[in-house]
C-alpha cells in the first residue's frame, strides 16, 4: 500500500485524516474562516473554490490560493472546484475547468488537487499535476443515489488506472442498506484491488456513520465540517476527531 505523505501528514497510515472545507465567497471571508478552522487542527484543508464569487477571474483565483497557502502553511491544502453536475455551486465550461485546474497546479501553492473522474480531459490534468509534484484526488459524486457495489468498485479502480494518488467516491443513500453497499464496496476495493489510499463516504444523516466508521472498511480520510459543511452529513471536525480516536484505540 502506497502512503501519500505531505510533510508530517501520512494518508493511508494510522487514524483516518480529517479534511476540513473552506467555503468563503471572497478572500475576506476565507481569512476569517481560516482562523476558526485552525483551532480544530485539521489534517488537511480543502478550498472549495467553486464557492468563490470571482472564480472566473484566474488572477483573483491565483492570488486567493496564494493567500490561503500563506495563512494555512504547513497544513496541506487541497484545491477543489466541484462542478455543477457533481453538486458544485457554479456552472463553467469544460475548457475553463481544465484551464483553472492546470493554472492552479502550476502555482505550486497547493499540495493536492481534486480532479473529477468523468471530466473529458482527466488524463491531461493528471499529467500536469504529476509534472508539478501535486497529488491527485480523483473523485466521483452521486447526489441522487447509491450505485450498485460493482459500479462503485469500477469507478475506484478506474481512478487508480488513470493515475490518481487517492481515489474518492461519495454517494447518496436512499435507504440504510445503501450505506452497507458503500461500506462493502470500500472493503472489497481495499482488500482486493487498492494499492493506494482511498476515500469513500455515504452522504446525508443516513450515511453519517460511514464518515466515522469508514476506517474499519478501508477509507483513509474523512471530511469534517469547519465553519460550514461542504456536503450533507458532515460532522463537525472537532467531534469527528474524538470519534475517530475512540475507534482507533479500542
Amino acid at each position: 500500500m502506497k502512503i501519500v505523505s505531505i510533510r508530517d501528514i501520512h494518508i493511508g497510515e494510522g487514524v483516518p485524516k480529517i479534511i476540513v472545507p473552506l467555503m468563503g465567497k471572497n478572500i475576506e471571508q476565507l481569512l476569517v474562516e481560516i482562523k476558526t478552522i485552525k483551532q480544530v487542527t485539521p489534517d488537511i484543508v480543502e478550498w472549495r473554490a467553486d464557492v468563490l464569487e470571482e472564480i472566473e477571474n484566474l488572477e483573483v483565483v491565483k492570488k486567493t490560493v496564494s493567500t490561503i497557502r500563506e495563512a494555512l502553511f504547513p497544513t496541506p491544502l487541497l484545491f477543489t472546484f466541484r462542478s455543477h453536475r457533481e453538486g458544485g455551486n457554479k456552472i463553467i465550461e469544460d475548457a475553463y475547468y481544465k484551464e483553472l485546474l492546470e493554472s492552479i497546479i502550476q502555482t505550486k501553492a497547493i499540495d493536492l488537487i481534486d480532479v473529477e473522474l468523468f471530466f473529458p480531459n482527466v488524463s491531461e490534468i493528471v499529467e500536469t499535476a504529476k509534472a508539478h509534484d501535486i497529488y491527485v484526488v480523483m473523485s466521483s459524486h452521486d447526489f441522487e443515489k447509491t450505485p450498485v457495489k460493482e459500479e462503485i468498485i469500477w469507478r475506484l479502480r478506474r481512478m487508480q488506472e488513470l493515475g490518481a494518488h487517492i481515489p474518492k467516491i461519495a454517494v447518496m443513500p436512499k435507504i440504510p442498506t445503501d450505506v452497507l453497499t458503500l461500506l462493502d464496496a470500500t472493503y472489497t476495493m481495499k482488500s482486493l484491488y487498492a494499492d493506494r489510499p482511498i476515500i469513500t463516504m455515504s452522504m446525508a444523516s443516513t450515511g453519517a456513520i460511514s464518515r466515522i466508521a469508514g476506517q474499519v472498511f478501508g477509507s483513509a480520510a474523512t471530511f469534517g465540517a469547519g465553519v460550514e459543511a461542504s456536503a450533507p452529513g458532515q460532522i463537525p471536525a472537532e467531534e469527528l476527531r474524538k470519534m475517530l480516536n475512540v475507534l482507533h484505540t479500542t
